[in-house]
């Protein structure tokens, strides 16, 4: 398997930069297949043994940081096929906070569905507006717009990081925003409109810096799980008032339900139940109706 490239700079903050399959460019876009899942849990793997002083995830797209995962890979997958698969993907995203030091992700283009995920295994996710005369581009869960849901722990980190309310009914009715619109909360930084990917790779480092300067005088960091967190028990009493509002923006929908059901697993039982809790309600909406239908006609146009 081709190794991802990464770049080390004097302070040992290593720079792993995402690339599409090279056994199927896609055009230049970066898309979450096993592939990747394989070469980000190699890539890694190796900068665990090296060790670092801090992570950046970047993406060598010049159209998106990740698109999102490989649904025609995903659709060939039996149900046994597609629950491995999904186990791969959250242990290979799981490595990155279990490097123990500050990680950000540069946040430069599109970053949908799996892309937003992995982003979000990250404790920064650092942002840009677009330039002048650029259309926005688009950040969010989508998977609900496909009757389907997220599948690595979108359902948990998304609430934890902005106003729980609008998260869950985002994901419930699988609405992205543009990045202008993005709620506070996502990105821990936002440059000015036209900052070019390597001005925010070094906006990413400053971060990373700065977290050792506050903590523990610049030691290592202990190994953590912070990033991937639910929402605790206070705001559990934001699950029902948001899943009316989703119910009223898409009415009797399973895949709305099934995030919702995640949610309160979560913070109930924690992060693994919760991801349990996707992997199997993921594989079960894709058999429904309302799914086959919305990803045959996805799948048709790619």
């Amino acid at each position: 398997m081709p190794s991802l490239r990464t770049e080390r700079d004097a302070d040992s903050i290593v720079t792993l930069w995402l690339d599409p399959n090279p056994a199927k460019p896609r055009g230049g876009v970066v898309v979450l297949d096993a592939w990747l899942i394989g070469a980000i849990a190699e890539a890694c793997a190796a900068v665990a043994r090296e060790g670092c002083t801090g992570l950046v995830l970047a993406s060598s797209s010049t159209r998106v940081f990740v698109a999102g995962a490989d649904l025609a890979e995903i659709d060939a997958l039996d149900d046994a096929g597609l629950h491995a698969y999904l186990e791969r993907g959250a242990a290979a995203f799981a490595a990155i906070p279990a490097l123990g030091v500050p990680t950000a992700a540069v946040i430069h283009k599109a970053a949908l569905g799996g892309g937003l995920e992995l982003a979000m295994h990250c404790d920064a996710l650092i942002g840009a507006l677009p330039a002048e005369g650029e259309k926005p581009w688009l950040v969010g869960l989508p998977e609900c717009g496909l009757c389907i849901c997220p599948g690595w722990g979108g359902t948990q980190m998304l609430p934890a990081r902005i106003d729980p309310e609008i998260a869950m009914v985002a994901t419930a009715t699988g609405a992205p925003w543009k990045c202008t619109d993005v709620p506070s909360g996502l990105f821990t930084t936002v440059l000015a409109a036209g900052s070019t990917q390597p001005q925010m790779i070094e906006e990413a480092k400053r971060w990373i810096r700065a977290e050792h300067a506050a903590t523990h005088g610049g030691s290592a960091f202990a190994a953590r799980d912070a990033p991937r967190r639910t929402i605790g028990p206070a705001d559990a009493a934001r699950i029902d008032p948001a899943r009316a509002d989703a119910r009223a923006k898409v009415p009797a929908s399973a895949h709305a339900d099934a995030c919702f059901d995640c949610v309160a697993i979560g913070t109930a039982k924690g992060w693994d139940a919760a991801v349990a809790a996707e992997r199997t309600h993921l594989v079960r909406l894709r058999h429904t109706p309302e799914a086959r239908a919305k990803l045959t006609a996805f799948l048709s146009k790619a």
